[in-house]
């Protein structure tokens, strides 16, 4: 009896595990449809760069031949060079995502210390007014902004396209949650050592929030880099676009669009985001499973 009762009790166990094996696979060809379908148009896009002009459109695209192109037209990457100013249009993108980055960094880790460690006469009610903000669409506040940078002699300046942008409710509202996760204890001790409200930033605050540096570090890089309406309304010159501008710029160059030119700017635009994400993926992936624990 003893026997049968164990061979019944493996056999359910077998089925146990054969199921949740048939799930696991479910749900990974699940998730590998959904992520083909995320990367399927930048093959697209890198596969057009690297074609001529007449093998762009084809009778049907949907063959996995007409995406390979026959030749390797590596020369497009070097024509977008010579067609447009694209090397300035990168340049004041690195520089201005940088900046723009940097000073969100500052500023959003001041105010969060701010507003989480330190002991003020209305700091929560300022702190809910500062957050209050956040429900205000960006539209309504651009004209406002804008007339004020025309005003100041700011237009057509890297002043009107980084300090706008380097304060932001959110980044402030994220790293406030973020430090008031950490233990107290760790700032008495430093108190204690003789540390001032600046050490324990310096040396405490910081140094223990790396994922949650990391993950407003990718947010606001790739916000900034692909910000599009801003930019449009505060640069003049073409010397001062950055490479959304220019390259709808490019587009109004021509009466048909070169798709080739086009998707090798695009791919050549889209590099940085990829090089922040893999240097910051580890602490950008475990900031956002710390946020979905803590709260």
């Amino acid at each position: 009896m003893n026997t049968g009762k164990a061979l019944t009790l493996q056999k359910i166990k077998e089925s146990r595990k054969k199921r949740e094996r048939f799930k696991k696979l479910i749900a990974y060809l699940f998730l590998t449809l959904f992520g083909l379908t995320m990367v399927l148009p930048f093959i697209w896009m890198v596969s057009t760069s690297l074609k001529l002009p007449q093998e762009v459109f084809t009778e049907d695209p949907l063959q996995f031949k007409n995406w390979i192109p026959e030749n390797f037209v590596w020369k497009n990457y070097i024509e977008v060079f010579k067609v447009i100013p694209f090397f300035r249009f990168y340049v004041n993108s690195i520089f201005v995502a940088i900046c723009v980055t940097l000073g969100v960094v500052l500023t959003s880790s001041f105010s969060g210390y701010a507003f989480s460690r330190l002991r003020f006469p209305g700091r929560d009610k300022l702190f809910f007014a500062y957050i209050a903000t956040m429900m205000i669409p960006g539209a309504v506040i651009i004209i406002p902004v804008f007339i004020l940078m025309r005003v100041i002699g700011w237009i057509d300046t890297y002043k009107a396209l980084i300090i706008p942008a380097m304060f932001t409710a959110y980044g402030t509202f994220m790293l406030r949650q973020f430090f008031m996760t950490l233990p107290q204890e760790l700032e008495d001790a430093a108190k204690i050592d003789g540390c001032g409200f600046f050490g324990i930033y310096w040396r405490i605050i910081l140094p223990l929030s790396k994922p949650a540096l990391a993950t407003l570090t990718v947010f606001t890089f790739i916000g900034n880099w692909q910000s599009f309406l801003w930019p449009l309304l505060v640069t003049n010159s073409i010397d001062m676009y950055t490479l959304p501008i220019g390259l709808s710029y490019f587009q109004s160059q021509y009466y048909l669009v070169n798709w080739t030119l086009l998707m090798a700017a695009s791919t050549m635009a889209i590099v940085p985001v990829i090089i922040i994400f893999m240097f910051a993926q580890k602490f950008f992936i475990e900031g956002v499973k710390l946020t979905g624990i803590k709260g």
